[in-house]
């Protein structure tokens, strides 16, 4: 949050590079897409860029133990309990990871490219949300801005299947709305 500039400074920035330009001016126009078509939070959430300068938001730690579905919890306060542990800090997560593993949990470190603060602040693009297919970075903008619509605590699995279902016909709605209703399908088993 600290580093994030509004995006029309970046625009204006003579410094920003003709690919980055492009890229934020178009996230723009799924940003205002996702607020008037999508019905999701017009706030000042994606109108900022920040450049974290390494390739993901965070890394997430899932564990479960041996032979178990159940993943391990961790709880904090506002959010709740969730089934998985972000930090900011690969070798951090990988630490935590193998500590984890010697207690005889199975362990799953991934880079994750974007969060959500809930509301609670306003969320910035990443450099780790733009070097993606434009339907990636839309589907990354709803599926974040979703979470700030409905979260339940508690429910780390419902609160992502209802992400990533208004990720998808989102990324259906604007593909359409753009005359590229043809690559939903290629977005969908593009992973």
């Amino acid at each position: 949050l600290e580093q994030r500039k509004p995006i029309s400074e970046v625009l204006a920035d003579k410094e920003t590079s003709p690919k980055l330009r492009k890229l934020l001016d178009k996230s723009q126009n799924i940003r205002d897409f996702a607020s008037k078509s999508l019905y999701l939070p017009e706030n000042e959430s994606y109108r900022y860029y920040a450049d974290l300068k390494r390739p993901y938001a965070v890394w997430n730690l899932i564990a479960a133990k041996e032979f178990s579905v159940e993943p391990k919890k961790w709880c904090f306060l506002f959010v709740g309990c969730l089934s998985y542990k972000g930090y900011f800090s690969q070798k951090e997560a990988s630490k935590h990871a193998t500590q984890l593993e010697k207690q005889g949990y199975d362990v799953h470190v991934a880079g994750a490219r974007a969060y959500s603060t809930l509301g609670w602040f306003d969320d910035p693009l990443l450099n780790t949300m733009m070097y993606r297919s434009e339907a990636r970075r839309a589907g990354i903008i709803f599926h974040e801005l979703a979470h700030q619509v409905v979260y339940i605590e508690n429910d780390t699995a419902f609160n992502e299947a209802f992400a990533t279902v208004v990720e998808h016909e989102g990324i259906r709605r604007w593909l359409k709305a753009n005359n590229k209703e043809k690559e939903f399908e290629s977005y969908l088993f593009d992973k």
